[in-house]
């Protein structure tokens, strides 16, 4: 019988559904791709997290396990991440999303419990890969300030605010009876409350005796077999940490006035000792000044030497500025460890997890605002250990994400191999303690490589195989370029601000290895891949001037009297050809005039040393125009095959050949509508008051030679505007009034987003529209920066909307200090002068409709939604590629869709991905011989056409729909409308099982996956209702169903959308327990045993249970069981490691008890011999006896 799957009747409802309403063919059309077999159904998709990467964002609290090295951190957002071994990672949530502000480890248990900010508490079962809450306890009635939960004790003391401290069983997560109430623990004649319990821990030495802590400064020793206080230790000033020292005889007080009190226990009128130790002692014997509060200290004792003390704090207040600082105190030495970051907890690892025996402390961990740091204790000078995890992530601020996955086997290692030579020296040579866990042993082999650009202009290219995160290879933008140092250095990046380097968007060939970056000053830099070392005398310049088209309600001078100028029709694109300037243009930076032809950024004039790795190829620049900034570079591509470089903005396009140097093409959005025969552009809307983009490419520096600086062919000297400059400077200052007024925060952005989203496409005018459209593509463009949080936030986002005043000024805001009268002409023409690039293709296809063979071609996207054809005309390689020019024409406008447009790709006739050429990585710097046997393009091999005959499929995907449009005729197959009433973010076409797809993901938060090439919806899941833009500007998805975005500035989420990933995601993660047998407890003795004068052990269940303490007020707490007893957690837990562990514990447990089971057979037959030989002496002794002899 035929097995009913009800996954595939969706499938078919669906196909169906789609088909009638949006996948429709065109009518009249055949359709030819009806003989293409789609294999993709939904059931092989599901959704689902796997791992987080990166550093805990805004950490509160931590705890670390001594047997298990484990070490947990919870956040202030109600986060827990757990770290073992270099690779074991896990990450979870508590759903109320309080602060953590307490951790406590069930050390070697394979538990946790953890304390929030919303006063309750929860039992995490570590035992399985993804750890559950087995109970909950949430009080009602008290707020929790602090927990303690002795070694090896199932009973949990928790302080309360009001004072008072109450018992958990973590067993069963129920209160105990037993309560130790403030007022009966302080003296009866104290009148004032002593505050809240702010320390707990029980005597090392004996565990009858409970210290318990109160913010006023009293400390009390409290019986809890006496339910009394045997001793009151009181000092003048708040207490904020205690610790013993491990015989139980002293313990040490911390205080806010900087001082540290030492207390013997049987002296509780006066502390044995007071130490300020950043205190300045005065000579005349008084107190010393007072000093910032002492947050923590640890007291731990060794065997051989002086025992360790650890504070937290404590500085003096004429320290103005300081960074915050970690005090070790050994002996009669003090060492002050400056930290990067405030302090937020600090704990020190002992080689023992007893508290009754010398600790022998080994290193400390700190954990910072931004940092984890593990410093070593037993090496002089307290080095730090190299830490193993990626908590690098937001050494700078993040600005830009990319994902590849299935990448070519030899890039992993090539990176590894030139970034292993950037590791800092000086770190401690011992190993990483943090070594718990195990890794997952997943199935997964393919190589997976993130890259981030930062808001300092670093690039990092991350190895992410196997659900782990390592750093490969680290490369500075920033050194292209000269350092500003004074204001009039700095005048020219002014729109950037502080942030001049940072990365907006990048272009990677992974095949060939050539990258290409664009940063926020409209730079664009490319990088060669070399294993060798090279200085560079003098960096390639190039430099662009994209011009800024002003509409008639725009100009600045309206009435101004000049006439275009036009490019000359033929002029060439080859150096050789080319005249250089009679008289080179000089840049105008002075007081009297508008800026014009100056880069925001100065490249350096002295010779730059190349490290191994990324080199410098060349550095195009875009130039101020008539005291306007260049607009921020929207979309980027680069193809190694054809040794072009494309990128685009608000103004246009420009095409630069990186092989010859030279700039191909420079030309306006609207230019590119109406085909062309190569350098025959006119524009399309004659204007009067405009200068066509298309224009020149100048020095800005006469004094440089053309060997210096590589210059456009067609560079020419000539102003935009002849207008009054009064009356052109306070245009411009109102522009960039306007925009710094109208783009401050990422808030803004938010709301305009939310805005966007609910308004319906039938309220909205034509101009709206347009707006609209061009404010999506701008803000939430697939490959703009990511704005990030607090100043880098604002400056970022400012510098944003500066640039793109000229796009959108007056949709912000009603209140308009420029509004503008438009008739329909003038409206239609702003239109068109809005409209930005947003997208690249680079491909093998029918350049116009109809031809016959394929060729080189660009295909260009506009947030208007139109896709155009570019024909490329390639030169012969070799030394012919060099010399001769690189024909270009526009081919006019190819299919319009609905949003602007995100992702285009190309199928051939079976429904395959024809990806863009490549050439093969050639190292640059190796021996011309090499270079041949290495450097072979690749040849291009289209299928075979016949004329009227399609043979290719353009896959293009806007913000609203995506259409599949036959090639060459240019006849639409299918069309989808993805979404109605939000629009997409991210879009791309995707590898999944050995098929492709385009993968979607909205502002609504839905992630959706669409079939190729019928476009059948396959994915619709409501994943993340968008709260953050980072969100938005970080997302991105990648071959083999796999996805990640930044979830906050210090956090990579990865995701996957692949059923096979998800159903094997329980052997990919890896393993927080694994079995580990308890040290040995300290040996007491014969003396201490004799004499009693070991440890003290306590009988709690007498003591806390039902029977001796009563059951607890039921109003004072709820228990919340958790998602499931502890067998149905043991059950969960699935893996091959996971399985033989329990195995093997089964095994020794069954041995065990088999022993036990021996020795107790043998006692009973022992027994029974003994008594058979009791009965035959008696029946011996009676035998010969009467019954009245007895």
């Amino acid at each position: 019988m035929k097995k009913f799957n009800i996954r595939k009747v969706l499938d078919g409802l669906t196909a169906a559904s789609s088909s009638s309403s949006s996948a429709t063919a065109q009518p009249g059309t055949p359709r030819e791709n009806d003989a293409i077999q789609e294999t993709l159904q939904s059931d092989h998709f599901q959704l689902c997290k796997t791992v987080r990467h990166g550093f805990p964002y805004q950490p509160s609290s931590m705890a670390f396990d001594p047997v298990q090295k484990i070490l947990a951190v919870g956040t202030q957002t109600g986060a827990l991440r757990l770290f073992g071994r270099a690779g074991v990672e896990c990450y979870c949530q508590h759903e109320s999303g309080a602060a953590v502000i307490q951790l406590q480890f069930l050390i070697n248990e394979g538990a946790l419990v953890s304390a929030l900010a919303d006063d309750s508490i929860h039992l995490w079962n570590l035992r399985q890969k993804i750890p559950a809450i087995l109970h909950s306890l949430k009080f009602s009635r008290e707020r929790i300030t602090y927990c303690h939960l002795p070694f090896q004790s199932k009973w949990l003391y928790i302080g309360t605010e009001r004072g008072n401290i109450h018992i958990v069983n973590v067993e069963s997560f129920t209160l105990s009876g037993y309560v130790i109430m403030w007022n009966k623990a302080i003296e009866l004649s104290t009148k004032t409350h002593p505050g809240p319990v702010v320390h707990i821990s029980d005597n090392p030495m004996d565990e009858g005796k409970l210290l318990i802590g109160f913010e006023c400064g009293v400390v009390v020793l409290w019986d809890l077999k006496s339910k009394k206080a045997d001793c009151r230790y009181s000092y003048d000033e708040a207490i904020h940490s205690v610790a013993w020292h491990h015989e139980g005889k002293q313990f040490v007080c911390s205080h806010s006035d900087g001082t540290l009190t030492t207390w013997n226990i049987r002296i509780p009128a006066k502390s044995a000792q007071i130490i300020t130790p950043h205190g300045k002692q005065p000579k005349d014997g008084k107190k010393p000044e007072p000093c910032k509060p002492i947050l923590k200290v640890e007291y731990k004792t060794t065997r051989a030497g002086d025992p360790f003390m650890v504070l937290s704090g404590g500085l003096s207040y004429d320290t103005v500025g300081r960074r915050a600082c970690l005090t070790v105190m050994h002996g009669k030495s003090t060492a002050v460890l400056e930290m990067d970051y405030p302090i937020v907890d600090f704990l020190t690892l002992c080689e023992t997890p007893y508290p009754n025996d010398f600790q022998e402390p080994y290193a400390v961990l700190v954990l910072l605002e931004k940092d984890l740091v593990l410093i070593d204790l037993g090496q002089i000078g307290y080095p730090i250990f190299e830490n193993p995890y990626p908590l690098t992530i937001h050494e700078s601020p993040v600005t830009c994400c990319e994902y590849f996955v299935d990448c070519p086997a030899e890039l992993i290692p090539a990176l590894y191999s030139v970034g292993s030579r950037q590791k800092r020296q000086g770190y401690s040579k011992k190993e990483w303690p943090i070594s718990g866990g195990n890794w997952g042993q997943g199935t997964q082999s393919y190589p997976e490589i993130i890259i981030t650009g930062h808001a300092d202009g670093s690039i990092k290219f991350w190895d992410a195989s196997a659900l782990m995160l390592q750093v490969l290879y680290k490369l500075k933008t920033a050194k292209v370029f000269e350092r500003a140092r004074g204001k009039e250095e700095k005048a020219n990046a002014e729109i950037v601000e502080e942030d001049p380097f940072a990365i907006q968007t990048l272009s990677w060939c992974p095949e060939s290895r050539m990258l290409c970056v664009a940063g926020v000053s409209a730079h664009v830099i490319i990088y060669r891949f070399s294993k060798q070392e090279v200085t560079t005398e003098v960096v390639q310049l190039l430099e662009v001037r994209m011009q800024c088209e002003f509409t008639d309600g725009d100009s600045p001078d309206p009435g101004g009297e000049q006439t275009p100028t036009l490019p000359t029709p033929g002029s060439s694109s080859s150096p050789q050809e080319s005249e250089p300037p009679t008289q080179p243009s000089t840049g105008s930076n002075s007081s009297d005039g508008p800026r014009d032809n100056i880069p925001c950024l100065q490249v350096r004039s002295s010779p730059l040393k190349q490290s191994p790795g990324y080199q410098v190829e060349l550095v195009i620049q875009l130039v101020w125009v008539s005291g306007e900034p260049p607009q921020p570079i929207t979309s980027l591509a680069i193809n190694s095959s054809y040794g072009l470089v494309v990128f685009g903005n608000s103004n246009g396009l420009a095409v630069v050949d990186y092989l010859q140097k030279t700039l191909l093409l420079n030309m306006g959005t609207s230019e590119l509508y109406s085909p062309s025969d190569p350098y025959q552009r006119q524009p399309r809307s004659p204007r009067k008051v405009r200068q066509p983009s298309g224009a020149t490419c100048d020095s800005n520096d006469g004094s440089n030679t053309s060997e210096d600086r590589c210059k456009s062919p067609t560079s020419g000297s000539t102003s935009p505007c002849n207008s009054d400059d009064e009356r052109k400077q306070k245009f411009i200052e109102k522009v960039k009034f306007k925009s710094r007024r109208f783009s401050k925060t990422v808030a803004n952005d938010f709301a305009k987003m939310s805005r966007k989203i609910s308004l319906s496409s039938e309220q909205k005018t034509d101009l709206a529209k347009e707006r609209s459209k061009q404010w999506r593509s701008v803000t939430f463009k697939k490959r703009i920066c990511c704005v990030t949080e607090g100043k880098a936030a604002a400056r970022m986002t400012q510098k944003g909307a500066f640039c793109r005043t000229e796009s959108a000024p007056d949709f912000y805001s009603k209140d308009n200090s420029f509004t503008r009268s438009r008739s329909s002409s003038v409206t239609s023409i702003d239109r068109e002068s809005r409209e930005a690039i947003s997208s690249f293709h680079f491909c093998e296809s029918y350049p116009r409709k109809m031809d016959s063979v394929v060729g080189p071609c660009l295909l260009v996207g506009t947030t208007q939604g139109t896709v155009m054809m570019v024909a490329l005309s390639l030169p012969p390689g070799g030394d012919q590629r060099l010399q001769q020019p690189v024909g270009i024409a526009s081919c006019g406008s190819m299919v319009e869709l609905k949003g602007g447009i995100l992702t285009m790709a190309l199928l051939d006739a079976t429904g395959a991905l024809l990806p863009p050429s490549y050439e093969p990585w050639y190292d640059p710097n190796a021996s011309e011989e090499e270079k041949e046997k290495s450097r072979r393009r690749r040849p291009a091999s289209p299928p075979s056409s016949q004329e009227g005959q399609d043979s290719q499929f353009a896959v293009l995907c806007s913000e609203k729909q995506a259409k599949v449009v036959a090639m060459p005729s240019q006849t639409r197959i299918y069309k989808h409308n993805i979404t109605e009433t939000s629009f997409v973010l991210r879009a791309d076409v995707v590898q999944m099982a050995g098929a492709n797809c385009i993968a979607c993901f909205c502002a609504n938060g839905h992630i959706m996956t669409l079939s190729l090439p019928s476009l059948r919806p396959l994915l619709d899941v409501n994943y993340l209702p968008l709260t953050d833009m980072r969100i938005a500007r970080t997302f991105c998805f990648s071959n083999l169903g796999q996805a990640l975005y930044l979830t906050s500035p210090t956090e990579i989420q990865r995701i996957t959308y692949s059923q096979e990933t998800c159903d094997n995601r329980q052997e990919m993660l890896s393993e927080l327990f694994t079995p580990v047998e308890t040290p040995e407890a300290p040996n007491r003795g014969f003396f201490k045993g004799l004499f009693g004068g070991g440890a003290q052990s306590l009988d709690r269940e007498d003591l806390f249970g039902e029977t001796g303490a009563g059951k607890a007020s039921r109003s004072l707490a709820q228990h919340i069981p958790g998602p499931g007893g502890m067998e149905g957690m043991k059950g969960a837990a699935s893996g091959v490691v996971g399985d033989l562990a329990r195995a093997r514990i089964a095994l020794d447990e069954r041995g065990q008890k088999l022993g036990e089971l021996e020795d107790r057979t043998a006692a009973m037959m022992s027994s029974a011999d003994s008594f058979s030989k009791h009965a035959h002496d008696m029946m011996l002794k009676y035998k010969d006896k009467k019954w009245y002899q007895l």
